[in-house]
Protein backbone atom coordinates (compact mmCIF):
# COMPACT_ATOMS: atom_id res chain seq x y z
CA UNK A 1 0.00 0.00 0.00
CA UNK A 2 1.29 3.31 -1.10
CA UNK A 3 2.39 5.47 1.91
CA UNK A 4 1.36 9.13 2.09
CA UNK A 5 3.20 12.18 3.79
CA UNK A 6 1.32 13.30 6.82
CA UNK A 7 0.90 17.40 7.03
CA UNK A 8 4.01 17.18 9.62
CA UNK A 9 5.76 15.59 6.96
CA UNK A 10 4.85 17.79 4.30
CA UNK A 11 5.62 21.15 5.70
CA UNK A 12 9.07 19.99 7.13
CA UNK A 13 10.22 18.57 3.34
CA UNK A 14 8.67 21.80 2.12
CA UNK A 15 10.60 24.07 3.90
CA UNK A 16 13.89 21.52 3.29
CA UNK A 17 13.29 22.17 -0.54
CA UNK A 18 12.69 25.65 -0.16
CA UNK A 19 16.30 25.93 1.81
CA UNK A 20 17.96 23.11 -0.70
CA UNK A 21 16.56 25.80 -3.38
CA UNK A 22 17.98 28.77 -2.27
CA UNK A 23 21.21 27.51 -0.99
CA UNK A 24 21.51 25.41 -4.72
CA UNK A 25 20.70 29.09 -6.19
CA UNK A 26 23.50 30.97 -3.85
CA UNK A 27 25.63 28.29 -4.13
CA UNK A 28 25.61 28.51 -8.28
CA UNK A 29 25.85 32.48 -8.03
CA UNK A 30 28.52 32.36 -5.73
CA UNK A 31 30.63 29.98 -7.51
CA UNK A 32 30.32 31.52 -10.73
CA UNK A 33 31.27 34.77 -9.59
CA UNK A 34 34.06 33.64 -7.88
CA UNK A 35 35.18 31.57 -10.20
CA UNK A 36 35.06 34.17 -12.98
CA UNK A 37 37.11 36.57 -10.85
CA UNK A 38 39.77 34.02 -10.01
CA UNK A 39 40.01 32.96 -13.51
CA UNK A 40 40.36 36.75 -14.66
CA UNK A 41 42.81 37.46 -11.87
CA UNK A 42 45.15 34.55 -12.95
CA UNK A 43 44.46 35.54 -16.63
CA UNK A 44 45.46 39.18 -15.57
CA UNK A 45 48.49 38.42 -13.56
CA UNK A 46 50.15 35.31 -16.76
CA UNK A 47 49.57 38.26 -19.05
CA UNK A 48 51.64 40.35 -17.41
CA UNK A 49 54.28 37.98 -16.25
CA UNK A 50 54.34 37.40 -20.11
CA UNK A 51 54.70 40.51 -21.37
CA UNK A 52 57.44 41.47 -18.45
CA UNK A 53 59.28 38.64 -19.53
CA UNK A 54 58.77 39.42 -23.23
CA UNK A 55 60.15 43.18 -22.88
CA UNK A 56 63.02 41.50 -21.33
CA UNK A 57 63.84 39.30 -24.37
CA UNK A 58 63.16 42.19 -26.04
CA UNK A 59 65.98 44.13 -24.26
CA UNK A 60 68.16 41.13 -24.41
CA UNK A 61 67.92 41.09 -28.26
CA UNK A 62 68.33 44.03 -29.54
CA UNK A 63 69.49 46.47 -27.06
CA UNK A 64 66.13 48.63 -26.63
CA UNK A 65 64.33 49.76 -23.63
CA UNK A 66 60.95 48.62 -23.29
CA UNK A 67 60.10 51.76 -23.91
CA UNK A 68 61.46 51.36 -28.03
CA UNK A 69 59.58 48.64 -28.41
CA UNK A 70 57.36 49.41 -31.38
CA UNK A 71 53.82 49.66 -30.69
CA UNK A 72 52.95 49.16 -34.66
CA UNK A 73 55.05 46.56 -36.61
CA UNK A 74 55.73 48.83 -39.58
CA UNK A 75 57.37 50.97 -36.60
CA UNK A 76 60.97 48.93 -36.82
CA UNK A 77 63.24 52.27 -36.56
CA UNK A 78 64.34 51.19 -33.32
CA UNK A 79 64.85 47.73 -34.21
CA UNK A 80 68.33 46.32 -35.37
CA UNK A 81 68.82 44.01 -37.89
CA UNK A 82 71.91 41.81 -36.44
CA UNK A 83 71.28 38.64 -35.74
CA UNK A 84 71.72 37.14 -31.78
CA UNK A 85 73.99 34.22 -31.99
CA UNK A 86 71.33 30.94 -30.43
CA UNK A 87 73.70 30.39 -27.47
CA UNK A 88 72.81 33.27 -26.69
CA UNK A 89 69.40 33.47 -26.86
CA UNK A 90 68.63 29.93 -25.41
CA UNK A 91 70.46 32.06 -22.19
CA UNK A 92 68.20 34.69 -22.51
CA UNK A 93 65.35 32.49 -22.37
CA UNK A 94 66.31 30.31 -19.31
CA UNK A 95 67.25 33.35 -17.08
CA UNK A 96 64.17 34.93 -16.94
CA UNK A 97 62.14 34.87 -13.92
CA UNK A 98 58.72 32.58 -13.65
CA UNK A 99 56.91 33.00 -10.50
CA UNK A 100 54.59 29.79 -11.54
CA UNK A 101 57.07 27.65 -12.98
CA UNK A 102 55.81 28.56 -16.03
CA UNK A 103 57.05 26.88 -19.10
CA UNK A 104 58.37 29.17 -22.22
CA UNK A 105 59.02 29.00 -25.85
CA UNK A 106 60.52 31.68 -28.03
CA UNK A 107 60.16 32.23 -31.40
CA UNK A 108 63.13 33.98 -32.94
CA UNK A 109 64.93 33.91 -36.53
CA UNK A 110 63.17 30.83 -37.38
CA UNK A 111 63.76 28.33 -34.52
CA UNK A 112 62.59 28.14 -31.28
CA UNK A 113 64.02 28.27 -28.20
CA UNK A 114 62.17 26.43 -25.16
CA UNK A 115 62.26 25.71 -21.42
CA UNK A 116 60.36 22.73 -20.12
CA UNK A 117 58.46 22.85 -23.22
CA UNK A 118 57.76 21.85 -26.65
CA UNK A 119 57.27 23.98 -29.75
CA UNK A 120 54.11 21.75 -30.45
CA UNK A 121 52.49 22.27 -27.39
CA UNK A 122 50.71 25.71 -28.62
CA UNK A 123 47.97 25.55 -31.31
CA UNK A 124 49.53 26.72 -34.72
CA UNK A 125 46.32 29.39 -34.97
CA UNK A 126 47.63 30.37 -30.90
CA UNK A 127 51.09 30.98 -32.99
CA UNK A 128 50.04 32.23 -36.05
CA UNK A 129 48.24 35.52 -33.80
CA UNK A 130 50.87 36.26 -31.75
CA UNK A 131 53.26 36.53 -34.86
CA UNK A 132 51.26 38.79 -36.06
CA UNK A 133 51.39 41.21 -33.29
CA UNK A 134 48.22 40.22 -31.66
CA UNK A 135 48.53 39.44 -28.04
CA UNK A 136 46.92 35.66 -27.31
CA UNK A 137 45.53 33.52 -24.44
CA UNK A 138 43.65 30.65 -24.50
CA UNK A 139 43.18 27.19 -21.58
CA UNK A 140 44.91 24.11 -23.49
CA UNK A 141 46.49 20.81 -22.40
CA UNK A 142 49.66 19.81 -22.26
CA UNK A 143 50.78 16.65 -21.04
CA UNK A 144 47.55 15.67 -19.50
CA UNK A 145 47.67 19.05 -17.62
CA UNK A 146 45.63 22.66 -18.22
CA UNK A 147 47.26 25.36 -18.58
CA UNK A 148 47.06 28.77 -19.87
CA UNK A 149 48.74 29.68 -22.83
CA UNK A 150 49.94 33.42 -23.26
CA UNK A 151 51.66 34.33 -26.32
CA UNK A 152 52.40 37.96 -27.43
CA UNK A 153 54.86 39.47 -29.96
CA UNK A 154 58.63 40.02 -29.16
CA UNK A 155 60.18 42.60 -32.24
CA UNK A 156 60.42 41.87 -35.61
CA UNK A 157 57.05 40.27 -37.60
CA UNK A 158 57.23 36.48 -37.25
CA UNK A 159 59.04 36.32 -34.01
CA UNK A 160 56.94 35.68 -30.40
CA UNK A 161 57.08 34.73 -27.11
CA UNK A 162 54.62 31.98 -25.02
CA UNK A 163 54.47 31.04 -21.86
CA UNK A 164 52.45 28.18 -20.79
CA UNK A 165 51.09 28.90 -16.84
CA UNK A 166 49.73 25.56 -15.36
CA UNK A 167 46.50 26.01 -13.90
CA UNK A 168 46.76 23.19 -11.20
CA UNK A 169 46.29 25.72 -8.28
CA UNK A 170 43.39 27.33 -9.72
CA UNK A 171 41.55 24.63 -10.63
CA UNK A 172 42.49 22.66 -7.00
CA UNK A 173 40.86 25.72 -5.41
CA UNK A 174 37.94 25.93 -7.58
CA UNK A 175 37.17 22.20 -7.05
CA UNK A 176 37.65 23.16 -3.33
CA UNK A 177 35.64 26.05 -3.43
CA UNK A 178 32.51 23.57 -5.47
CA UNK A 179 32.79 20.66 -2.48
CA UNK A 180 32.66 23.94 -0.14
CA UNK A 181 29.66 25.11 -1.38
CA UNK A 182 27.42 21.96 -2.00
CA UNK A 183 28.43 20.51 1.05
CA UNK A 184 26.92 24.00 2.39
CA UNK A 185 23.96 23.44 0.23
CA UNK A 186 23.30 20.13 1.51
CA UNK A 187 23.97 21.26 5.27
CA UNK A 188 21.25 24.24 4.45
CA UNK A 189 18.83 21.67 3.39
CA UNK A 190 19.19 20.05 6.22
CA UNK A 191 18.69 22.74 8.83
CA UNK A 192 15.82 23.89 6.63
CA UNK A 193 14.44 19.81 7.61
CA UNK A 194 15.10 21.03 11.19
CA UNK A 195 13.61 24.00 10.98
CA UNK A 196 10.40 22.70 9.39
CA UNK A 197 9.72 20.03 11.78
CA UNK A 198 10.18 22.46 14.47
CA UNK A 199 8.02 24.73 12.67
CA UNK A 200 5.49 22.43 11.69
CA UNK A 201 5.47 20.91 15.27
CA UNK A 202 4.81 24.36 16.56
CA UNK A 203 1.89 25.29 13.84
CA UNK A 204 0.40 21.73 14.16
CA UNK A 205 0.29 21.97 17.87
CA UNK A 206 -3.30 22.98 18.22
CA UNK A 207 -4.19 20.18 15.62
CA UNK A 208 -2.90 17.46 18.01
CA UNK A 209 -4.75 19.19 21.12
CA UNK A 210 -7.73 18.80 18.66
CA UNK A 211 -7.24 15.31 18.07
CA UNK A 212 -6.73 14.41 21.56
CA UNK A 213 -9.94 16.27 22.62
CA UNK A 214 -11.64 14.55 19.45
CA UNK A 215 -10.32 11.57 20.85
CA UNK A 216 -11.46 11.96 24.44
CA UNK A 217 -14.69 12.55 23.46
CA UNK A 218 -14.93 9.39 21.63
CA UNK A 219 -13.73 7.57 24.23
CA UNK A 220 -16.43 9.01 26.19
CA UNK A 221 -15.42 11.85 28.32
CA UNK A 222 -18.16 14.36 26.97
CA UNK A 223 -16.89 17.44 29.15
CA UNK A 224 -13.24 17.19 27.08
CA UNK A 225 -12.93 20.79 25.80
CA UNK A 226 -10.65 22.86 23.64
CA UNK A 227 -8.99 25.78 24.89
CA UNK A 228 -7.94 27.55 22.01
CA UNK A 229 -10.84 29.89 21.55
CA UNK A 230 -9.43 33.08 22.11
CA UNK A 231 -6.77 32.12 19.79
CA UNK A 232 -7.52 34.73 16.45
CA UNK A 233 -6.91 31.88 14.03
CA UNK A 234 -8.33 28.84 15.52
CA UNK A 235 -10.71 30.32 17.80
CA UNK A 236 -13.76 30.13 15.38
CA UNK A 237 -12.96 25.88 15.01
CA UNK A 238 -12.75 25.43 19.32
CA UNK A 239 -15.55 27.25 19.76
CA UNK A 240 -17.51 25.45 17.13
CA UNK A 241 -15.96 22.09 17.94
CA UNK A 242 -16.81 23.20 22.00
CA UNK A 243 -20.43 23.94 21.15
CA UNK A 244 -20.54 20.50 18.77
CA UNK A 245 -19.08 18.60 22.70
CA UNK A 246 -21.74 20.32 24.54
CA UNK A 247 -24.56 19.29 22.10
CA UNK A 248 -23.68 15.77 22.21
CA UNK A 249 -23.01 15.75 25.67
CA UNK A 250 -26.57 17.40 26.57
CA UNK A 251 -28.00 14.88 23.89
CA UNK A 252 -26.66 11.95 25.45
CA UNK A 253 -27.03 13.13 29.09
CA UNK A 254 -30.59 13.51 28.20
CA UNK A 255 -30.80 10.03 26.38
CA UNK A 256 -29.36 8.27 29.49
CA UNK A 257 -31.78 9.82 31.38
CA UNK A 258 -34.62 8.85 29.36
CA UNK A 259 -33.32 5.17 28.95
CA UNK A 260 -32.83 5.07 32.91
CA UNK A 261 -36.14 6.40 33.43
CA UNK A 262 -37.69 4.07 31.47
CA UNK A 263 -35.63 1.08 33.01
CA UNK A 264 -36.99 2.25 36.21
CA UNK A 265 -40.81 2.43 35.24
CA UNK A 266 -40.42 -1.29 33.83
CA UNK A 267 -39.11 -2.61 37.16
CA UNK A 268 -41.93 -2.05 38.91
CA UNK A 269 -44.22 -4.70 36.31
CA UNK A 270 -41.41 -6.66 35.53
CA UNK A 271 -41.05 -7.95 39.34
CA UNK A 272 -44.83 -8.68 38.78
CA UNK A 273 -44.39 -10.28 36.33
CA UNK A 274 -41.24 -11.92 37.32
CA UNK A 275 -43.40 -12.83 40.67
CA UNK A 276 -46.25 -13.91 38.86
CA UNK A 277 -43.51 -16.57 36.37
CA UNK A 278 -42.21 -18.04 39.41
CA UNK A 279 -45.90 -18.89 40.75
CA UNK A 280 -46.64 -20.08 37.92
CA UNK A 281 -43.44 -22.52 37.41
CA UNK A 282 -43.73 -23.26 41.24
CA UNK A 283 -47.34 -25.19 40.02
CA UNK A 284 -45.52 -26.44 36.65
CA UNK A 285 -46.72 -30.14 37.62
CA UNK A 286 -50.48 -29.14 37.80
CA UNK A 287 -50.43 -27.48 33.81
CA UNK A 288 -51.82 -29.38 31.21
CA UNK A 289 -49.12 -30.42 29.24
CA UNK A 290 -49.63 -27.97 25.92
CA UNK A 291 -49.08 -25.23 28.27
CA UNK A 292 -45.75 -25.99 29.85
CA UNK A 293 -43.80 -25.09 26.73
CA UNK A 294 -44.75 -21.92 26.12
CA UNK A 295 -44.81 -21.02 30.14
CA UNK A 296 -40.43 -21.95 29.48
CA UNK A 297 -40.43 -20.10 26.65
CA UNK A 298 -41.54 -17.52 28.26
CA UNK A 299 -39.65 -17.63 31.57
CA UNK A 300 -36.88 -17.45 29.45
CA UNK A 301 -37.54 -14.41 27.67
CA UNK A 302 -38.64 -12.41 30.92
CA UNK A 303 -35.33 -13.50 32.31
CA UNK A 304 -33.78 -11.88 29.00
CA UNK A 305 -36.23 -8.58 29.86
CA UNK A 306 -34.77 -8.33 33.21
CA UNK A 307 -31.41 -8.35 32.13
CA UNK A 308 -31.96 -5.70 29.60
CA UNK A 309 -33.81 -3.73 32.00
CA UNK A 310 -30.69 -3.98 34.23
CA UNK A 311 -27.97 -3.43 31.61
CA UNK A 312 -29.91 -0.41 30.73
CA UNK A 313 -30.34 1.10 34.04
CA UNK A 314 -26.10 0.51 34.39
CA UNK A 315 -25.91 2.12 30.80
CA UNK A 316 -27.61 4.85 31.43
CA UNK A 317 -25.93 5.61 34.91
CA UNK A 318 -23.31 5.71 33.23
CA UNK A 319 -23.54 7.94 30.55
CA UNK A 320 -25.71 9.88 32.97
CA UNK A 321 -22.04 11.17 34.49
CA UNK A 322 -22.39 8.81 37.63
CA UNK A 323 -18.21 8.98 39.04
CA UNK A 324 -18.66 6.35 41.15
CA UNK A 325 -16.71 5.81 44.36
CA UNK A 326 -13.45 4.62 44.33
CA UNK A 327 -11.89 2.72 47.01
CA UNK A 328 -8.81 0.44 47.70
CA UNK A 329 -9.63 -3.26 46.86
CA UNK A 330 -7.84 -6.17 46.52
CA UNK A 331 -7.96 -7.36 43.18
CA UNK A 332 -7.62 -11.24 43.57
CA UNK A 333 -10.23 -11.01 46.70
CA UNK A 334 -12.60 -9.54 44.49
CA UNK A 335 -12.18 -11.33 41.08
CA UNK A 336 -12.63 -14.74 43.51
CA UNK A 337 -15.67 -13.55 44.95
CA UNK A 338 -17.58 -12.11 41.65
CA UNK A 339 -16.38 -15.11 39.67
CA UNK A 340 -17.14 -17.90 41.91
CA UNK A 341 -20.37 -16.84 42.87
CA UNK A 342 -21.72 -16.27 39.19
CA UNK A 343 -20.41 -20.00 37.92
CA UNK A 344 -21.47 -21.00 41.49
CA UNK A 345 -18.53 -22.95 41.93
CA UNK A 346 -15.03 -22.61 42.09
CA UNK A 347 -12.78 -21.60 39.19
CA UNK A 348 -10.65 -18.71 40.30
CA UNK A 349 -6.55 -19.25 40.16
CA UNK A 350 -4.45 -16.62 41.88
CA UNK A 351 -0.82 -16.69 41.41
CA UNK A 352 1.22 -15.65 44.52
CA UNK A 353 2.40 -12.59 43.38
CA UNK A 354 -0.73 -11.25 42.65
CA UNK A 355 -2.51 -12.43 45.85
CA UNK A 356 -1.48 -8.76 47.86
CA UNK A 357 -2.23 -6.32 44.67
CA UNK A 358 -4.19 -3.57 45.39
CA UNK A 359 -5.84 -0.70 43.43
CA UNK A 360 -8.36 2.35 43.61
CA UNK A 361 -11.85 1.11 42.50
CA UNK A 362 -15.46 1.03 41.86
CA UNK A 363 -16.30 -2.70 43.55
CA UNK A 364 -19.58 -2.57 41.85
CA UNK A 365 -18.38 -1.80 38.98
CA UNK A 366 -15.14 -4.00 38.60
CA UNK A 367 -17.66 -6.88 40.11
CA UNK A 368 -19.79 -6.27 37.30
CA UNK A 369 -16.99 -7.12 35.04
CA UNK A 370 -15.70 -10.18 36.10
CA UNK A 371 -19.88 -11.05 36.56
CA UNK A 372 -20.86 -10.38 32.81
CA UNK A 373 -17.63 -12.27 31.31
CA UNK A 374 -18.26 -15.25 33.41
CA UNK A 375 -21.76 -15.01 32.49
CA UNK A 376 -21.10 -14.82 29.07
CA UNK A 377 -18.94 -17.58 28.91
CA UNK A 378 -21.47 -19.89 31.30
CA UNK A 379 -24.89 -19.15 29.11
CA UNK A 380 -23.33 -18.52 25.37
CA UNK A 381 -19.81 -19.90 25.34
CA UNK A 382 -19.93 -23.78 25.95
CA UNK A 383 -19.39 -22.77 30.13
CA UNK A 384 -16.07 -21.11 32.03
CA UNK A 385 -13.00 -22.87 31.86
CA UNK A 386 -11.31 -20.72 34.21
CA UNK A 387 -10.63 -17.25 35.57
CA UNK A 388 -6.84 -16.84 36.33
CA UNK A 389 -5.06 -13.29 37.97
CA UNK A 390 -1.50 -12.83 37.28
CA UNK A 391 1.21 -9.80 37.76
CA UNK A 392 1.87 -8.37 35.03
CA UNK A 393 1.11 -5.39 32.14
CA UNK A 394 0.03 -2.45 33.91
CA UNK A 395 -0.10 -4.33 37.43
CA UNK A 396 -2.71 -7.15 36.95
CA UNK A 397 -4.05 -9.18 34.59
CA UNK A 398 -7.11 -10.95 34.52
CA UNK A 399 -7.76 -14.09 32.23
CA UNK A 400 -11.42 -15.44 31.21
CA UNK A 401 -11.40 -18.44 29.40
CA UNK A 402 -14.60 -19.78 27.86
CA UNK A 403 -14.76 -23.27 26.39
CA UNK A 404 -17.11 -22.19 23.01
CA UNK A 405 -16.06 -22.02 19.48
CA UNK A 406 -13.69 -18.73 19.37
CA UNK A 407 -14.30 -15.22 18.55
CA UNK A 408 -13.01 -14.63 14.76
CA UNK A 409 -10.22 -11.83 14.41
CA UNK A 410 -12.74 -9.72 12.25
CA UNK A 411 -15.17 -9.47 15.44
CA UNK A 412 -12.81 -9.03 18.46
CA UNK A 413 -13.35 -5.21 18.01
CA UNK A 414 -16.61 -5.49 17.07
CA UNK A 415 -18.24 -7.15 20.03
CA UNK A 416 -17.32 -4.59 22.65
CA UNK A 417 -19.41 -2.38 20.87
CA UNK A 418 -23.37 -1.64 22.14
CA UNK A 419 -26.04 -4.40 19.92
CA UNK A 420 -22.98 -5.69 18.56
CA UNK A 421 -23.09 -8.43 15.65
CA UNK A 422 -20.73 -9.94 14.45
CA UNK A 423 -20.41 -10.51 10.41
CA UNK A 424 -18.67 -14.02 10.59
CA UNK A 425 -19.88 -17.29 10.63
CA UNK A 426 -22.68 -17.99 13.22
CA UNK A 427 -21.23 -21.21 15.03
CA UNK A 428 -18.13 -18.61 16.24
CA UNK A 429 -20.67 -15.70 18.03
CA UNK A 430 -20.63 -14.63 21.47
CA UNK A 431 -23.33 -13.23 23.66
CA UNK A 432 -23.72 -10.79 21.42
CA UNK A 433 -24.59 -12.72 18.52
CA UNK A 434 -25.79 -15.87 19.68
CA UNK A 435 -29.01 -14.72 22.54
CA UNK A 436 -27.62 -12.17 24.19
CA UNK A 437 -29.00 -8.73 24.44
CA UNK A 438 -25.61 -7.02 23.22
CA UNK A 439 -24.80 -4.52 26.20
CA UNK A 440 -23.04 -7.09 28.36
CA UNK A 441 -19.55 -6.44 27.02
CA UNK A 442 -20.20 -3.15 26.13
CA UNK A 443 -20.67 -2.72 30.41
CA UNK A 444 -17.35 -4.74 30.35
CA UNK A 445 -15.34 -1.96 28.19
CA UNK A 446 -17.16 0.78 29.50
CA UNK A 447 -16.48 -0.12 33.29
CA UNK A 448 -12.77 -1.31 32.36
CA UNK A 449 -11.63 1.77 30.50
CA UNK A 450 -13.53 3.59 33.76
CA UNK A 451 -10.18 1.88 35.59
CA UNK A 452 -8.18 3.00 33.09
CA UNK A 453 -7.45 -0.75 32.26
CA UNK A 454 -7.66 -2.27 28.63
CA UNK A 455 -9.64 -5.37 27.36
CA UNK A 456 -9.04 -7.81 24.47
CA UNK A 457 -10.74 -10.64 23.55
CA UNK A 458 -8.06 -13.33 21.62
CA UNK A 459 -7.68 -16.84 21.13
CA UNK A 460 -7.44 -19.87 23.85
CA UNK A 461 -4.40 -22.04 23.00
CA UNK A 462 -6.68 -25.10 24.01
CA UNK A 463 -9.22 -23.74 21.67
CA UNK A 464 -12.64 -21.16 22.49
CA UNK A 465 -11.70 -17.50 23.49
CA UNK A 466 -9.81 -15.87 26.32
CA UNK A 467 -10.58 -11.95 27.56
CA UNK A 468 -7.59 -10.67 28.71
CA UNK A 469 -7.95 -7.38 31.56
CA UNK A 470 -5.39 -5.37 32.54
CA UNK A 471 -5.25 -3.01 35.77
CA UNK A 472 -3.55 -0.78 36.79
CA UNK A 473 -2.39 -1.50 41.11
CA UNK A 474 -1.32 0.72 43.55
CA UNK A 475 2.10 -1.87 43.79
CA UNK A 476 3.27 -2.24 40.17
Amino acid sequence: MRQRFGLRDRVMLAYGLLALGLSGVLALVTFGVVSNYLTDQRTSSAIVETSDNAATLHYGLYGLTPECMPVRREETECATSVAVPPAKVAKLVERLPSTDSAAMLLGYNGSWYTVSANEGDVPADMVATARSGIEVHRRIEVGGEQVLAVGVAVGKPGEAFFELHPLTRLDSTLRTLKLTLILAAIVTALLGLAVGRLASTVALRPLAELTQVAAAVARGRLDARLQAENDPDLGGLARSFNQTAAALEKRVVADARFAGDISHELRTPLMTMMNSMQLIQNHRAELPGAVREPVELLGDDLDRFRRLVVDLLEISRDDGGDQGTRETVRIADLVRAAADATAGREITDVSPDAAELTMEADKRRLERVIANLVDNAEQHAGGCKGVTVRAGGKGVIVYVDDAGPGIPAADRDRIFERFGRGETSPDSRTDAQRGGIGLGLAIVARHVEWHHGTIQAKERPEGGARFIIELPTQNH
